[in-house]
């Protein structure tokens, strides 16, 4: 085929054809450029000045934009985002004109719908499908619910007659406002109208009560619902978009859309969907081969990117609120910053979407019909494919096949089915318990007797027939990998152990059938040690971070954290859901996340015992910080936009050696002259360790103690920078003591400005570089040394790894003595940098002879290990004292040297 010239113009387009001829006197009225609102507008008010009652208004109005939006997209390119929002600003404001005639006129005759408690009723009109998300394509229907916000009825006419019911009135309204938008007169009409989305769909009422949206969404709302009401939005009247009757709305239908906890039961429902959109399509192409390549309904078409992207929304939604975002494009992209998508899928999705869209749109241009299949006629074809840039029909399907194939295998890869059922499961989808009678002779050992627990579980007998089939083909699968070897029989009981109390929330059982590779993940991390198992127990909505490849590669990345956060939080603050409560369930959701990321590299052997806890420690950083942002910014009394304020962590924080689940040793300062500072800050501190401690539906973040603040417990909970800094550096009659002056030597500051942090280093460095008596400052740290033994005492033959002679705490004290004694000659040991670094360096220095202070490193990381092993096992950090010599003796060498015993 030869190339066609590309002076080949919408002329070509039929449609474009009728409207020109027909309405060439009124195409003068339009304003030039693309059609936005005012343009629209403007038009509208030109042909009803030019006499055309309102029905012809909207119709002529729309069949002069189609004209333009054609010439723009063919002539000159524009992109589908902008055709798809002037058809959508038609939408609106044809909606919005017939809302107001439909409601003068029926208030004329029965009077102002009225509540009960007599003030006037209101209607929205909600926009589902691309409507909703601004999508609309140049042929579309509209997908309309009506909702009213309560019962009662109308005033009546001037004398008071005529009265009738709110919903009789707005199912009058509903009527009246399809006359002027969806009835065909002799101009066409303005769009195809479809009220099939709303409750029991065409058997229900035309405008439905918000009480009754309510109830049909919690009682008897499906899950295909769920994705129709994903795209919804209020778009007329304009009046009532964004009001406080629109987010009544939103705050019913949020939570039927996003659900708390992961929700993989949908994979089901839009694979049933799916079948029968296809099904469907099948069929109207039966005996006409020509129906059959549909760029919306066919194998990778339209309707399977949408599918795909919203899935993906609506099963994480209820955790990533910026995910909330209606528009297919947006949520792609977004799905790439949530990390539940690569960037290559997502650009190739939105490459094949643009490009589809495009397609659909020139299919419709050539006679305005709503089909999404391509022509057969030879001609057609080749216009469309030139309006493409493309050489000719030949290479349009080309493209169209390139396409639809990556859509296809992106969709197929999500949701192309779950695993075939397995050896012993019927395939049923009414599975009964007798399944469970029937899988039991295929399991072995524990395994078996512990599944043999559930037959009179009241948990397995209450589940639904789908579920129970789920948990059945769960224990099969789980069953057959034991006997491959891909598992073991203690974490197969261990899995047993964490599915039991978790049944009631089906959609787990749902998920891991979903992500075999997920099950397989999980069972590892069950098998390896006993902690991660409490932790998911705990935390069961972590282990779809499973599911990401990248979870292993990657390490925790504070500035791209704290970027989610604030993203996940402007996402609520638009839609007015960012109270207390959702940001504290956000905080905890994120971090329980990024610990059990973590906890999954550490298993799988990607990270350090040094390295588990530099990410560990950057992560309670993070917390810390963007939850002091966040309480400063609902501080009701807070006098500056930017706090001058400051933490200051001790301990593991202060060390980088922050392990799971430990707390946080932190003391708060401030640095501000206001005379309301010491009130203001102590209402924040307040507010911030309420925030980090108290526990929610989805659990707490840190344990926090401010023991080591200036006069401990007695003393104030935020203190003043100045009062801080005397009493750290022994200026006048209220002082620090030596134990407090081991703390800080392995202190930072984690909060605050950078001036701030570099006050609080050169107090550090002061205290450090502070002149003492050496053989005064020995005995008080081996004093303070002896205190701490005396509470832990360690059984004869057996060693402690932390608090035995020669384990981590003599290693620790002697770092402190070390620093505190020479930190004033070696400059190299100012540095809070570490137990072991410091070791290294005091070696360096000449403070260590031989190789006491690189064996003593070793030694504390081992210890370190050793540890860290034990507290994911929930095992004992005894031992039996010939377990560890080498790392013992190293211990009290160095002890031996630095304090002479």
């Amino acid at each position: 085929m030869t190339r066609l010239a590309n002076q080949a113009t919408v002329a070509h387009a039929r449609f474009v054809q009728r409207v020109r001829r027909r309405y060439a006197a009124e195409s003068a009225l339009l304003p030039p450029g693309l059609p936005g609102k005012a343009a629209i507008a403007s038009l509208a008010s030109s042909l009803e000045s030019a006499g055309h009652e309102p029905g012809h208004v909207l119709r002529i109005t729309r069949q002069l934009i189609l004209e333009r939006l054609a010439t723009l997209d063919c002539e000159e390119q524009s992109t589908v985002e902008d055709v798809t929002a002037s058809m959508t600003a038609l939408a609106e404001f044809s909606l919005d004109r017939a809302f107001a005639l439909s409601y003068s006129a029926l208030t004329a005759q029965y009077g102002t719908p009225l509540s009960t408690s007599g003030t006037a009723a209101q209607l929205l009109v909600v926009g589902m499908g691309k409507l909703g998300a601004r999508e609309l394509n140049v042929s579309s229907d509209i997908d309309l619910i009506y909702v009213y916000d309560q019962d009662g009825e109308t005033t009546g006419d001037s004398v008071g007659r005529g009265r009738i019911s709110n919903q009789e009135f707005f199912a009058k309204m509903v009527r009246a406002i399809y006359a002027l938008i969806g009835d065909s007169t002799d101009h066409g009409f303005v769009f195809r109208v479809d009220l099939a989305l709303r409750p029991n769909g065409n058997s229900g009422p035309a405008a439905v009560s918000l009480s009754a949206l309510e109830e049909y969404l919690h009682v008897q709302g499906r899950e295909w619902e769920r994705f129709a009401w994903l795209k919804s939005r209020v778009v007329a009247p304009a009046a009532a978009v964004g009001s406080g009757f629109a987010l009544q709305l939103r705050a019913v239908v949020v939570p039927f859309v996003f659900r708390r906890y992961l929700d993989y039961n949908v994979f089901d429902a839009l694979r049933v969907l799916h079948r029968q959109i296809r099904d469907h399509a099948a069929k109207r192409s039966a005996g006409r081969p020509e129906r059959s390549n549909d760029v919306k309904l066919s194998r990778g078409g339209i309707r399977e990117i949408e599918f795909t992207v919203q899935l993906l929304q609506v099963v994480r939604g209820g955790q990533f609120p910026d995910l909330r975002t209606r528009p297919t494009t947006s949520a792609l992209s977004r799905l790439v910053r949530a990390g539940l998508m690569p960037q290559d899928s997502a650009t190739a999705l939105t490459e094949a979407y643009l490009f589809l869209r495009k397609v659909e749109h020139r299919i419709q241009y050539l006679d305005d019909q709503q089909t999404h299949v391509l022509p057969t006629n030879e001609e057609d074809l080749c216009w469309i494919a030139s309006t493409l840039d493309l050489r000719d029909s030949g290479e349009l399907l080309q493209e169209l096949d390139r396409h639809r194939e990556v859509v296809a295998q992106e969709f197929d890869s999500l949701l192309g089915g779950s695993e075939p059922s397995c050896k012993g499961c019927t395939g049923k989808p009414n599975a009964s318990l007798m399944d469970l009678e029937s899988v039991l002779p295929g399991l072995e050992g524990g395994f078996q007797a512990r599944i043999k627990d559930w037959q009179s579980h009241p948990r397995v007998q209450a589940l639904k027939d789908e579920s129970r089939h789920r948990l059945m083909r769960l224990i099969v699968r789980t069953g057959q990998w034991i006997a491959e070897g891909r598992t073991t029989e203690d974490a197969a009981v261990r899995l047993a152990d964490w599915i039991e109390p978790l049944l009631r929330r089906e959609s787990y059982l749902a998920m891991l059938l979903e992500r075999p590779q997920v099950h397989e993940r999980l069972l590892r991390m069950l098998g390896a040690a006993r902690w991660p198992a409490r932790y998911l127990l705990k935390h069961p909505g972590v282990i779809d971070e499973l599911a990401d490849s990248r979870t292993l590669d990657d390490r925790f990345d504070a500035p791209l954290f704290e970027a989610d956060l604030e993203r996940r939080r402007s996402a609520l603050q638009v839609s007015g859901e960012d109270d207390d409560e959702s940001l504290l369930n956000l905080l905890r959701r994120a971090h329980h996340a990024e610990v059990f990321r973590t906890l999954t590299r550490d298993i799988e052997g990607r990270l350090t015992v040094e390295q588990v806890a530099d990410d560990l420690s950057a992560l309670a950083q993070s917390v810390l910080s963007v939850t002091t942002r966040w309480c400063w910014m609902r501080l009701k009394n807070r006098h500056a936009e930017i706090p001058q304020f400051g933490i200051i962590a001790y301990g593991k924080l202060g060390g980088k050696e922050l392990g799971y689940g430990s707390d946080l040793d932190i003391v708060f300062v401030y640095d501000d002259a206001d005379e309301r500072a010491a009130e203001v800050y102590s209402a924040l501190v307040r507010k911030l360790i309420n925030w980090l401690t108290v526990k929610t539906g989805e659990g707490d973040l840190y344990e926090i103690d401010t023991a080591l603040r200036p006069n401990g417990n007695s003393g104030l909970l935020v203190t003043s920078f100045e009062a801080y800094s005397n009493y750290q550096q022994q200026r006048g009659s209220n002082t620090a003591w030596t134990w407090e002056h081991q703390a800080i030597t392995r202190a930072r500051c984690v909060f605050g400005s950078a001036a701030l942090a570099q006050r609080f280093e050169s107090v550090r460095h002061a205290v450090i570089c502070s002149p003492r008596d050496v053989p005064s400052l020995r005995a008080e740290i081996h004093h303070m040394r002896d205190r701490v033994r005396q509470a832990h005492t360690v059984q004869p033959d057996f060693f402690d790894v932390k608090h035995s002679p020669g384990g981590m705490v003599d290693i620790e004290f002697a770092v402190q003595f070390l620093v505190l004694s020479y930190g004033r000659i070696h400059a190299s040991l100012l540095d809070n940098v570490g137990n072991i670094a410091l070791l290294q360096r005091a070696q360096a220095a000449g403070l260590l002879p031989g190789s006491i202070g690189s064996d003593a490193a070793q030694s504390y990381r081992e210890l370190r290990h050793v540890q860290h092993t034990a507290r994911l096992n929930e095992s004992p950090t005894t031992i039996v004292s010939t377990a560890l010599p080498a790392e013992q003796a190293a211990g009290l060498a160095l002890w031996a040297h630095v304090f002479g015993t």
